[in-house]
C-alpha cells in the first residue's frame, strides 16, 4: 500500500506537474527488506529504488534534489532499524532546519514485540515502547510510528501535506514496524487514485 499510494503522490504549480516522490533510496537490513524491500520489487514499477552506500549520505543527496527540485519534489530513503536508522538522523536535522522535504521511511521494532531484541536493534532497556526511531522526533517536521496497517489511510497524505507544504516542509519520519510492514490489509481503491 506504502508504495503504490506514493506512486499516486503528485505535486503541481504553474500548471507544471510532477511526480512528488519520484525514487526511492533504500539500504535493507532487518526490519525493511522482506516488507518493504518486497513491495518496492512487486509494486514498485514507477518508483525506483537506488542503493547508495551510507545512509547519511542518501539523506543528504535527497535534500540536494529537493533543493533543485524547488521542494516540489523529493526522494524517498529507507534503512534498517538500528545503526541503519541513527545514521539518518544529521540529515533529518539538516532538512528541517532548512525546510527541505525529505521522506524518510525508517524500520522499526517489532510491534507484537514477540520477536524480543532483535541484532544491532537499538532499544531502551527499561521503556519497551521507546526505539531509536524516537530520536527522529525532534528532528522531524512530522512524525508517525505505523503499528497497523490500516494506518496508512491518515499517516500518508498528513505526511506529504507536510512534504508539500513550503512553510513547514522539512523531514517527515514515518517509522515502519517490521513485522506490520508484512502484513496484508485492505485499503480503498481511491486511496491510491493520484
Amino acid at each position: 500500500a506504502l508504495v503504490r499510494w506514493l506512486q499516486a503522490q503528485w505535486s503541481e504549480r504553474d500548471g507544471v506537474r510532477r511526480r512528488a516522490v519520484p525514487a526511492m533510496f533504500g539500504i535493507f537490513g532487518h526490519g525493511n527488506v522482506l516488507g518493504l524491500g518486497q513491495a518496492i520489487v512487486q509494486e514498485g514499477a514507477e518508483l525506483p529504488l537506488h542503493q547508495p552506500k551510507n545512509e547519511q549520505a542518501m539523506v543528504h543527496t535527497a535534500m540536494g534534489y529537493a533543493k533543485a527540485a524547488r521542494r516540489l519534489q523529493t526522494l524517498a530513503c529507507t534503512a534498517s532499524i538500528g545503526p541503519g536508522a541513527t545514521n539518518m538522523l544529521t540529515g533529518a536535522a539538516t532538512a528541517t532546519v532548512n525546510r527541505l522535504p525529505v521522506l524518510l521511511l525508517p524500520a522499526d521494532t517489532f510491534a507484537s514485540r514477540r520477536s524480543g531484541v532483535v541484532l544491532q536493534q537499538l532499544e531502551h532497556p527499561i521503556e519497551a515502547d521507546v526505539s531509536v526511531n524516537d530520536a527522529f522526533r525532534p528532528l522531524s517536521r512530522h512524525f508517525d510510528r505505523i503499528a497497523r496497517p490500516e494506518q496508512l489511510l491518515s499517516a500518508l497524505p498528513a505526511a506529504m501535506r507536510v512534504l508539500l507544504d513550503p512553510a513547514e516542509t522539512g523531514a517527515v519520519t514515518v517509522a515502519l514496524h517490521q513485522d506490520v510492514l508484512g502484513e496484508v490489509a485492505e485499503f480503498p481503491t481511491s486511496f491510491f487514485a493520484p
